[in-house]
């Protein structure tokens, strides 16, 4: 896992937007319909801010604001955190731990937005290898009789 490149993570995967504009409610919309749990705010073609499901649960439910009339330039993390696509998941996941955050925007050299990395993603293998062992415990104890 460490050695995992981002660029190979991000790979395929579209970047799902949105701008400061946007209501709350709108975001949520549009996390939900790409399952992903965060969106980079991008003004301008440069990263303004990310959004993430835990802003709708802190900034929103909790503060009790309308999710219609609330904008996301208000409830967003501004400027936030990036990491270059040529950087190993390795370094991603300490940028997270130390700043308690779960998401980092992915930028190429000259900062144009590509994606998103999340803590999740490095579970990626580890569930995968996971499921496979499940898979052949199954298989031999299926054959043995139990």
């Amino acid at each position: 896992m460490p050695r995992r490149q981002i660029s190979n993570i991000i790979a395929g995967r579209k970047l799902v937007s949105a701008t400061g504009d946007m209501s709350v409610r709108g975001a949520c919309r549009l996390m939900a319909e790409n399952n992903v749990g965060a969106l980079v705010i991008v003004e301008s073609g440069r990263i303004a801010g990310i959004f993430t499901e835990r802003d709708v649960l802190t900034k929103v439910l909790a503060g009790g604001l309308d999710p219609d009339a609330t904008a996301l330039e208000t409830v967003m993390v501004a400027d936030p955190q990036t990491i270059q696509a040529d950087r190993p998941l390795a370094h991603a996941l300490h940028m997270m731990a130390d700043g308690g955050f779960r998401h980092v925007p992915v930028v190429d050299a000259q900062g144009v937005p590509l994606g998103v990395v999340s803590a999740r993603d490095a579970l990626g293998e580890d569930i995968v290898d996971l499921e496979r062992d499940l898979r052949r415990r199954d298989e031999v104890e299926g054959s043995i009789g139990y």
